[in-house]
């Protein structure tokens, strides 16, 4: 990465360029709320010399840093969360990060501190530099050196963890440590392109170390990506129950089982482990599997469960309005799709499915709105609608969770304020205003919680989602501003809105579908001279190389 270089000299300047960066205004994260714990995130660090043979460390700092700081009592952003932010943002898992988009990352897991740094080798010495930095002040916290031989990695890391968290909870050796040969091998397995070499790596790991129990769960999803889940099943049922992974292992023992279409035993190994939302929503898919009418109640307690436990997961509330869409219970299920559209308006599938409710109550005019703007969002809708009028929602769309733990991800953009305020209209042009001036501020996240606030009391704003689309490029999400956009098009058609549009798609490489729109706002506006210059923009547009830079 691009924020440290092999020698001392080089790292006081690039710090000093990411405390700008943090302290700009709208970019740092904010202060946690209160009862929330501050959370970190640890990058890959730089390979400073980019030494091919090496290359597994980059990934091996991070998993051993945020796995370090973990049992040291700092909570820490996950490697699936933070793999979860790089896919949002469009960049590669090993991508090279400049300062600029290590913070846009840190926004969207709603870190409020970062750890990165670098690594050299001379020999086979091992030499590592890190630092951990508060966003919101952008205060370097601690930095340091640490050096040691490669083949002593482990002990390395944790003398890093004990300079960058001080005074710790817990002792940090208390953490299964892996056979060093092993350990190799397993981070590779992570770092594969395919599943077949994943398991390849994380197999061979297991054999030189059949008690580290985290290759059995990174086998498990490499097998799960392969669609092999007898294969994927037996690697977690390998984890004992003593070991601090083992609640994790029998919840992927259950969606191992699901999948099997072992019911009874998903259902009993899930209702072993505990009331989390996570579990308590799979509890109400395997019911909803089974078929049946009891299945059918049960599933939707399980779900109503799920949401008063996590009331910010819209798929409970889309689970709960397809489960009572399924028991016929048509005013339940467009209450609860109509709350998933408001807090995730580009939710394709809610649209569709409450457009086909709507037009079994006779709303034939919002049921078709519904359904032509889950059709603008995915062309896959075109085939749903060609269904039987008897039979127009496909079967199986109930939402898995995943992973045992909820993700944080944006959280706090789900965090909704609900009014008893009789004029809607009124407070969302309040929330809409206040987005205007926080955008022009460059404050993007309080800009985004204000234009959530207004689409929740006002779903179908062409304004604020034109807004929400434009600060969503500016942060280099481009899918959501695509999605967003297409949106706002829906509700009001503006030369404004495809120009925008033209630019996401732009940046997203569709040339084509950019040109598309850009031409659709000069027809629209035919002495446009912006609708003009994009047309000749993308006329131009010849393919380069792109770095990752957001």
């Amino acid at each position: 990465m691009t924020l440290s270089l092999p020698n001392m000299s080089g790292w006081r300047p690039v710090g000093a360029c990411l405390v700008a960066l943090c302290c700009f205004q709208g970019l740092a994260s904010p202060s946690p709320a209160a009862g929330q714990t501050p959370r970190t995130l640890v990058v890959p660090f730089e390979n400073a010399q980019r030494l091919g043979r090496v290359y597994w460390v980059s990934e091996a700092a991070a998993m051993l840093l945020t796995d370090r700081l973990e049992a040291a009592g700092r909570p820490t952003i996950s490697r699936v969360e933070r793999l979860k932010a790089f896919e949002r943002l469009g960049l590669p898992s090993t991508a090279t990060l400049t300062d600029a988009t290590i913070i846009k990352v840190a926004q969207l897991v709603a870190a409020d501190a970062v750890v990165m740094g670098s690594f050299s080798l001379s020999g086979e010495n091992l030499s590592v530099r890190a630092r951990h930095v508060t966003l919101v002040s952008g205060q370097i916290d601690a930095e340091t050196v640490e050096e040691g031989p490669l083949t002593d990695i482990v002990r390395v890391f944790e003398r890093v963890t004990s300079k960058l968290a001080p005074g710790a909870s817990q002792s940090t050796t208390a953490r299964q440590q892996p056979a060093l040969a092993a350990f190799e091998p397993f981070i590779k397995g992570l770092l594969a392109e395919t599943p077949a070499g994943q398991v390849k790596y994380l197999v061979t790991a297991l054999a030189l170390d059949p008690a580290y129990d985290p290759a059995r769960i990174a086998l498990w999803h490499a097998y799960t990506a392969n669609g092999d889940h007898e294969r994927a099943l037996k690697a977690v049922m390998g984890v004992p129950e003593d070991s601090r992974l083992s609640r994790r292992a029998g919840f992927l023992a259950a969606l191992s089982e699901m999948r099997l279409k072992r019911y009874d035993q998903a259902h009993a190994r899930l209702s072993r482990l505990g009331p989390e939302a996570t579990i308590l929503n799979n509890l109400g898919v395997v019911e909803l599997q089974r078929g049946d009418a009891r299945g059918l109640q049960n599933a939707r307690s399980h779900f109503q469960k799920a949401l008063e436990t996590d009331p910010d997961d819209p798929d409970y509330r889309f689970n709960l309005g397809y489960a009572s869409y399924l028991a016929r219970d048509r005013a339940a299920a467009v209450s609860w799709l109509r709350d998933a559209v408001r807090r995730n308006p580009a939710d394709g599938e809610a649209h569709y499915v409450l457009g086909a409710v709507l037009l079994e109550t006779g709303a034939q005019a919002e049921g078709n709105r519904e359904r032509d703007l889950a059709l603008r969002l995915s062309s896959i809708y075109g085939e749903w609608g060609k269904r039987p009028a008897s039979d127009p929602v496909p079967h199986g769309l109930e939402r898995v969770k995943e992973d045992l733990e909820p993700s944080r991800l944006l959280r706090s953009e789900q965090a909704f304020v609900v009014t008893e305020q009789r004029d809607h209209a009124e407070l969302a042009a309040f929330h809409l205003e206040r987005a205007r001036r926080l955008f022009a501020q460059e404050n993007d996240r309080e800009a985004v919680e204000e234009l959530r606030r207004s689409l929740y009391l006002l779903p179908y704003q062409a304004e604020a989602h034109l807004l929400l689309g434009r600060i969503y490029l500016r942060t280099g999400r481009v899918r959501e501003a695509i999605d967003t956009l297409k949106i706002s098009l829906w509700s009001e058609e503006t030369p404004a809105g495809h120009l925008v549009l033209a630019e996401a798609y732009l940046q997203a490489h569709e040339t084509e579908a950019a040109l598309a729109e850009a031409e659709r706002a000069l027809a629209l506006d035919p002495e446009s001279e912006e609708a003009k210059k994009m047309i000749a923009k993308i006329k131009g547009e010849r393919p380069v190389h792109r770095p990752y830079v957001l």
